[in-house]
């Protein structure tokens, strides 16, 4: 398939090599026993110093599964001083402005060389390796691209020795329009621009009373009548007591910003970018994640005083959403 005249200049990124993004830290154990634990791993090899320490490895070693996390930017996207100001990743906002606006992951390959051991310092390298030519698949027509980046353990003496390399591919496409039905297509006079509506959640017997309470303008929080605890996000049986005694009761919906994220991509609509999500924590004590209105992203901080709004959407879909609470 014939490229289109304006892929002939993004073809001519494909091959470029990006400088390095170093790590913030180097490898050490405190990183590497949070890991283990979030991710419920118990080999001793990686926590447990005596043990490592009658291994080939003399002394404990990082999972090799944390390879890529030990280079992530920071909590505000900031990477660690001397690394590359240069975006890789800038190709895929050339394909949006072409009209290829969703991404989706299709591939993380990791490729260990060797373990890792503490006080390393880590670097990597990113290359844009290839742009498919136009596929057509189930999600909608678009190019898949492909990144390597190369990871290098940097040595006191200046020498950088390769560590492990991360094959990433994503799909840039247009998603696909569903087709019509015969009744649709008649009962259309003229053309009318896409409506994307917000996904409905998923409603079974045991949060059906949450989004009841939705369209009553009540926020409704599972209780366990056995121990009289609350508890969210619904579940069968009682996270403190394992009780199947659970109804619900209708809390004030007054709380303060626990934590929070704010989304800038990718771009899915109907939502508006940035998109700020918080989570809450209600003054009767749990948590829920909902989104924030009525202030900009940048004014979001941890801690403001905040209180439930229900906005329904599309006619039919009520959520509660949280708003600053005004003196």
């Amino acid at each position: 398939m014939a490229d289109y005249p304006w892929m002939t200049q993004i073809r001519k990124l494909v091959g470029t090599e990006y400088d390095r993004i170093y790590a913030w830290d180097a490898i050490n154990p405190a990183m590497v026993r949070q890991w283990c634990e979030v991710m419920g791993i118990d080999n001793p090899l990686y926590t447990d110093e005596e043990y490592a320490l009658r291994t080939e490895f003399e002394g404990i070693v990082a999972p090799p599964s944390m390879l890529q996390s030990w280079c992530l930017a920071g909590f505000n996207d900031v990477c660690a001083p001397g690394s590359s100001e240069e975006n890789p990743y800038g190709v895929l906002r050339l394909l949006e402005a072409q009209g290829y606006p969703a991404v989706v992951a299709v591939n993380s390959d990791l490729d260990f060389k060797r373990y890792l051991k503490m006080g390393e310092k880590l670097c990597y390298t990113t290359k844009l390796d290839s742009i498919s030519e136009e596929k057509t698949t189930g999600l909608g027509v678009g190019y898949f691209v492909t990144f390597i980046m190369t990871y290098l353990s940097t040595h006191p003496n200046g020498e950088e020795e390769l560590v492990g390399t991360l094959l990433f591919r994503v799909f840039k496409f247009k998603p696909a329009v569903r087709a019509k039905s015969n009744l649709e297509e008649n009962a259309e006079s003229k053309p009318a621009a896409m409506v994307y509506k917000r996904p409905k959640p998923g409603i079974s017997d045991d949060n059906r009373f949450f989004w009841d309470g939705c369209n009553e303008h009540e926020l409704r929080i599972q209780h366990c009548t056995a121990c009289d605890k609350l508890q969210h996000p619904p579940a069968p049986i009682c996270m403190h007591c394992q009780s199947f005694e659970l109804d619900h009761k209708v809390v004030s919906g007054k709380g303060e910003i626990f934590s929070f994220v704010v989304m800038h991509y990718p771009e899915v609509p109907p939502f508006e970018h940035p998109n700020p999500i918080g989570l809450i924590e209600l003054d009767e004590g749990v948590r829920l994640t909902a989104g924030l209105v009525g202030l900009e992203p940048e004014e979001v901080v941890i801690g403001q005083k905040v209180e439930v709004e229900f906005t329904t959407y599309d006619g039919d879909l009520t959520l509660p959403m949280f708003k600053l609470v005004t003196e």
